[in-house]
């Protein structure tokens, strides 16, 4: 007892947790996918660990730092992390997190170890998926692809800053975004010239992540049009790419990890892909981080709602336990649903991505979207409602949930904010015929799920007679999402959670969290770990 109080009823940090082992919904949705439980049992495990949680606290309280220049003048470039953020990476790639798909596993694998590193610390998931997503986009080139991807997907993690052919491992980012496009890309002012059989690159971008990777994917404009390039961090020579780092953004997301503008001044490149084709040769590399941001917003909820309920589970009121009183069971069971239905509809798209067909195919590029769309609305919310659970507690850094709560609506952004995502999903469905037919059958077959599926699935049908104009596409993607997910989760759930869902998401809802008539047992019990 101190000089003033007894200190009571009042919860410590849940103890460390295994994501995976205590995590119902995720298991049986990776299952479900064909995600490979062993490696993700050792992914959780991993994670579960006191030195990983540690690092993973130490990496958000210990910002990057950039070094622009040595003690003697020379221009380095240089962005100094701190060692939690290298042991995160270090877990991550030596897991096959970025690796997995492209050396036998499958992308229901990754999709679930993009989950589980989101519930700890997402910020180190940025620089492993950007590696993960180049992977494909380097077919355009054999030249490249046969230099580049032995190391990309390597095992080993090598922080070293030094040309990548001394490196075990290397990482590959992104840079596209600049000041005056943002999403319109064939809005690019970076110029590109031919120089002694390779380019060189000169130009702004407005948004580059992870800046220390061994080299980028980028956008620059020829004398013929929009290309890709793939920009080295350090040249063939030995010499340091001129690469200029000018600042390190002041964001409202992670902190973790670091977020830049950079310059080309004159950098030294090599074309990936045709001349004047830039935007259809890096769509695979944005396809495949779509379905990262379709997954990670997932894996917040999660993490915030395994706070709430531990708190609520160890925290009294008026004579009762939190998570006995019957408003605040309410309240989780009802964040729970939203976390179920992300869940089932962000796998059941990860299992389209490992499919070998034209139909498969077809479904990943409309699904990624649409999932992409649907769970970054949701998580924010999501995360606000945990943070109220604990009151004030939940609104200070010794609690996760503040650096959830910033994080929350980074994925939503990526790769296409919400507008670009729904048009994108209209013009799928206009010039892939077969994304269409594909979407129907995969409505059809939640017929019989309830009566409120099928007449919410009648009333979608003639609604959405034909596609919708552009001021209604977010109104079709809802409707499409949710009825993706209500279909999903009857496949992998049991029948109390596909059955509550369809109940309270289909038909008109209400504003707020925790006005829905549903019961909260068979909810809870999946939300507690264990």
């Amino acid at each position: 007892m101190g000089p003033t109080h007894e200190v009571t009823n009042q919860p410590g940090p849940p103890e460390d947790r295994d994501p995976w082992a205590a995590d119902a919904a995720l298991r049986q949705a990776a299952a479900s996918a064909g995600a490979d439980a062993s490696a993700l049992a050792a992914y959780g495990a991993a994670l579960a660990a006191p030195e990983m949680r540690a690092a993973a606290r130490a990496a958000e309280r210990h910002p990057p730092l950039l070094h622009r220049f040595d003690r003697a003048g020379h221009r380095i470039d240089q962005v100094e992390f701190h060692p939690g953020y290298h042991a995160l990476l270090g877990l991550g790639l030596g897991l096959s997190y970025a690796a997995g798909p492209w050396t036998g596993g499958r992308h229901a694998t990754h999709a679930a170890m993009v989950y589980l590193h989101s519930t700890l610390e997402p910020a180190t998931s940025c620089p492993m998926t950007m590696a993960y997503a180049a992977v494909p986009a380097l077919a355009a080139d054999p030249g490249l692809e046969s230099a580049w991807r032995p190391r990309l997907v390597s095992a080993a993690y090598d922080p070293s800053d030094m040309p990548s052919d001394a490196k075990r491992g290397a990482t590959m980012g992104m840079a596209m975004t600049e000041k005056q496009g943002g999403s319109d890309l064939r809005q690019t002012a970076t110029r590109a010239e031919p120089a002694d059989g390779a380019w060189q690159l000169t130009g702004h971008k407005w948004f580059c992540s992870a800046p220390m990777s061994d080299a980028f994917l980028t956008l620059a404009q020829t004398a013929v049009g929009l290309t890709c390039f793939l920009v080295p961090r350090w040249r063939p020579d030995g010499r340091l790419n001129d690469i200029h780092l000018m600042r390190l953004k002041d964001k409202l997301g992670n902190r973790a990890n670091a977020s830049a503008e950079i310059e080309y001044h004159g950098a030294l490149a090599w074309r990936l892909g045709e001349e004047g084709r830039g935007i259809a040769t890096i769509l695979d590399m944005v396809h495949h981080t779509r379905l990262d941001t379709a997954v990670a917003p997932a894996g917040i909820m999660r993490a915030a709602l395994a706070e709430a309920w531990h708190w609520a589970a160890h925290r009294t009121a008026f004579q009762r336990r939190l998570v006995d009183q019957p408003l605040m069971a309410r309240v989780l069971a009802d964040l729970a649903l939203d976390l179920e239905g992300a869940v089932a509809l962000a796998f059941r798209v990860a299992r389209a991505f490992d499919g070998a067909d034209e139909a498969d195919r077809a479904f990943a590029r409309l699904g990624v979207a649409l999932a992409k769309y649907l769970n970054n609305k949701l998580c924010p919310r999501v995360v606000a409602e945990a943070i109220e659970v604990l009151g004030g507690m939940g609104y200070v850094e010794d609690t996760p949930l503040p650096m959830l709560y910033r994080e929350a609506p980074l994925n939503g952004i990526w790769e296409g904010s919400g507008n670009v995502i729904c048009l994108d999903i209209l013009r799928t469905l206009a010039r892939v015929p077969l994304a269409g037919e594909v979407l129907r059958a995969e409505l059809s077959a939640g017929l019989g799920i309830s009566a409120p599926y099928d007449a919410a699935l009648a009333a979608y049908q003639d609604r959405w007679r034909r596609l919708p104009d552009e001021a209604e596409a977010r109104a079709f993607a809802e409707d499409t999402a949710l009825l993706l997910a209500a279909a999903a989760l009857a496949r992998t759930t049991p029948p109390a959670v596909a059955a509550a869902f369809a109940a309270t998401r289909l038909s008109p809802r209400r504003q707020t969290v925790g006005t829905v008539d549903l019961d909260p047992a068979p909810l809870l019990a999946r939300l507690a770990p264990g």
